[in-house]
């Protein structure tokens, strides 16, 4: 079953996150996962969350998100994207 990683992101630091966003695309698809979304306009429509930039990656299965999520490759990423933001980041599973 697919497995979704959902991030709401607040950048503090812009040109890191940059970095970031290059330095996490690879791992991403060594991994076996491809973006759906990546940023772009939000819309509320119901409650009263307010997210920040919105990344939906797709992974074959979870367990494959969670060997990204904590491998070596993506360790120097995470690293750049916990000093120039701050996420909120949830694994579903789903068709």
């Amino acid at each position: 079953m697919a497995a979704y990683v959902i991030v709401d992101i607040q950048i503090t630091d812009p040109v890191l996150y940059e970095d970031y966003k290059k330095a996490a695309a690879p791992t991403v698809a060594a991994f076996g996962g491809k973006y759906i979304v990546r940023g772009g306009a939000t819309e509320m429509l119901e409650g009263d969350w307010t997210p920040g930039r919105i990344v939906v990656l797709k992974f074959p299965t979870a367990a494959r998100a969670k060997e990204w999520w904590g491998s070596q490759e993506y360790a120097p990423a995470k690293e750049m994207r916990h000093a120039s933001a701050s996420t909120a980041m949830i694994l579903a599973e789903g068709v």
